[in-house]
């Protein structure tokens, strides 16, 4: 999700500090990095300011459809944008600028040193470990976003998962976060990184197997077919989706899913019967907190293609009708509606009722209309709405509204909740009905009948809610209970909403047969004063299996909870420096976007997220049972 883009707030880079009356240049910049950004003083007086201002920023401040926006620039690493700019795409723009230059407007636009172009060294296999016999689990993100594993998916037992030991790890270079999904199949897990580089490790060693280079940072989870030839599946934050041969790592198809400079790929997409179906969200919010940006011209969709060809099958809007000019702000700029309600998750596919479901985001500018905060069931075969069912009204908000009188800001002022966990399909009544639960980021999950338009039948409110959650990333379903992990981040907003007596960061039990909380463990703050950006709650989703759910916090802790009492069986703390498989020294930080995969008697997960006021970290850890 935006998640959230409270660096957008225009934080003055010394002190992160609300800027009351900021610059035009700070108002589209995200400093994302304020906690390990180089010190390179004031951002406005770089060498690269002037050099980006002349040669980048016509391009790049929204005004050209397919130019990814400053907000997603400053997320790439300087790696990419450096390659991007001499060997890529971007080279014949930038080869009239000395090297110096070029490197100057990169250092600018990321904050982070651009010295060198060297690749790291990897441990490459010796030779190819893939067995074909080991086809992956058709579950998790991608298959099934109830995001529950089996015993034999799995591999291990809830009385081993108390004993999991680190059995290797890879320290993604030059990295800050490392927010993909894992995936398992053949006897490798794959994996994608903020460089835009997609790995495919051998699962019992970690040597790599192949890489693939995407334009950008792949935050989305990996995807594996069982087609012929196999494929892995996965999107980059600029909107770019890849289909690559899952053991050669050899490109098949790609293309680019929305052209909308702000759009990009947050969700994991969905596989089923030899379509993929992708979610687009977009970064909108962003751009929208400059006075003279026209707000607001995205609208999200699901893309449904041909996996083998990547082939349109058709598009579904979130927003039927394009945005149109609606009036003009008191800065002359125009104001355009209806926009916003991205789709932030992976899509739930329902095969009974041949139907795909997934929630939306907020609207971007006024009028708020009825398809955000939605959940929004659409036909598999032709993309048609079938029904839609709004849990919170009224809500359009973007980053103009967390400054002083910018008139970009929705009359409405947000409350900016989404639902940004994918909508679980859940059977109750020992198999004889199925309910959709749906997540929220005020703290509630809402029960719905599938069969009767989406119709809620109840609900349960399990955390205090925040611009960062409540439910933010992905809750995990077994056996007529789900597992509910909550954020509730404190000192995103003033406000007595967000009184820190009321939050309830950690995971919640509710039985959708009893409509009860069984349990609920609030994990206590054991960050300090020395950690400033650490914090207990759970961002990243839910992973469970029997007898255990896994969560990975943004303390850095991934821990293991009894699914009978919510009791805290194992942890182990990622923030630690660890030595990768590939020699560079790492460490963990919060975890958010990826949440724990259970697989072939591993646990892998990936821990880092330098981003919005969390920890950064550049590390995958594999874990399996102590023999």
């Amino acid at each position: 999700m935006k998640h959230w883009l409270l660096s957008t707030l225009v934080l003055a880079v010394s002190g992160c500090g609300l800027v009351e009356d900021p610059s035009p240049s700070s108002l589209v910049s995200t400093d994302q990095f304020q906690a390990t950004a180089m010190d390179f003083g004031p951002r406005e007086e770089m060498p690269g300011a002037t050099l980006y201002a002349a040669h980048c920023a016509q391009c790049h401040d929204g005004s050209v459809a397919k130019a990814p926006h400053f907000s997603w620039l400053e997320m790439m690493s300087p790696h990419t944008l450096l390659r991007s700019l001499r060997q890529g795409i971007m080279q014949p723009q930038a080869a009239h600028l000395s090297q110096q230059q070029q490197q100057q407007i990169v250092e600018y636009v990321t904050r982070a040193s651009a010295t060198t172009l060297s690749d790291p060294k990897l441990p490459w296999c010796a030779e190819s470990t893939f067995d074909i016999t080991q086809a992956p689990a058709q579950v998790g993100w991608g298959h099934d976003t109830n995001r529950h594993t089996s015993l034999d998916q799995g591999g291990f037992s809830r009385e081993q998962a108390a004993e999991l030991k680190l059995k290797w790890s890879f320290a993604f270079p030059g990295a800050l976060r490392a927010r993909s999904q894992p995936a398992v199949g053949w006897g490798a897990v794959y994996t994608g990184s903020q460089d835009g580089t997609v790995y495919a490790f051998d699962l019992d060693s970690g040597c790599v197997q192949w890489t693939f280079q995407a334009a950008a940072e792949v935050r989305t989870g990996i995807v594996l077919t069982q087609q012929d030839p196999p494929l892995a599946l996965f999107g980059d934050i600029l909107a770019k989706f890849y289909a690559v041969n899952a053991l050669t790592g050899e490109l098949v198809w790609q293309r680019r899913v929305d052209d909308h400079p702000s759009a990009t790929l947050t969700g994991t997409a969905a596989l089923h019967d030899g379509r993929v179906y992708i979610p687009v969200s977009s970064l909108e919010v962003i751009p929208a907190a400059d006075p003279n940006y026209a707000c607001c011209t995205f609208r999200g969709s699901v893309l449904a293609l041909d996996a083998m060809t990547g082939a349109e099958v058709w598009r579904h809007y979130t927003i039927a009708q394009a945005p149109r000019k609606v009036g003009e702000t008191s800065h002359g700029t125009a104001r355009l509606a209806p926009s916003g309600a991205p789709v932030w998750s992976s899509p739930t596919i329902d095969v009974e009722r041949n139907l795909l479901y997934v929630g939306t985001g907020e609207n971007y500018s006024s009028p708020a209309d009825g398809n955000s905060d939605a959940i929004i069931a659409i036909s598999l075969s032709t993309g048609e709405r079938v029904w839609q069912t709004q849990s919170t009204a009224g809500d359009a908000w973007n980053v103009a509204c967390m400054m002083t009188d910018n008139p970009n800001c929705p009359a409405e002022r947000g409350p900016d909740f989404d639902h940004g966990s994918s909508i679980l399909l859940v059977p109750i009544a020992n198999g004889q009905a199925e309910v959709l639960a749906a997540g929220h980021k005020n703290g509630t999950v809402f029960v719905l009948d599938p069969d009767q338009a989406g119709a809620v039948l109840w609900s349960e409110r399990v955390g205090r809610g925040s611009i960062q959650g409540g439910v933010h990333f992905g809750m995990s379903a077994a056996n007529g209970v789900v597992y509910v992990p909550i954020n509730d981040m404190n000192d995103t907003r003033n406000g007595d909403f967000l009184d820190p007596q009321l939050a309830r960061p950690g995971v919640a039990s509710i039985d959708l047969d009893e409509r009860a909380v069984l349990w609920q463990h609030v994990q206590s703050n054991t960050c300090g004063d020395l950690r400033p950006f650490c914090d207990p709650g759970i961002s990243a989703p839910l992973t469970s299996s029997p007898g255990v759910v896994f969560a990975g916090h943004l303390d850095g802790f991934v821990r293991a909870y009894d699914t009978s009492d919510g009791a805290i069986i194992w942890a182990y703390d990622t923030t630690t420096e660890h030595k990768g498989t590939n020699g560079v020294i790492g460490q963990g930080g919060s975890m958010s976007g990826a949440g724990p995969t259970v697989a072939s008697g591993h646990l892998i997960i990936n821990s880092g997220y330098g981003l919005y006021f969390h920890e950064p970290g550049n590390l995958m850890l594999v874990f399996a049972p102590d023999d």
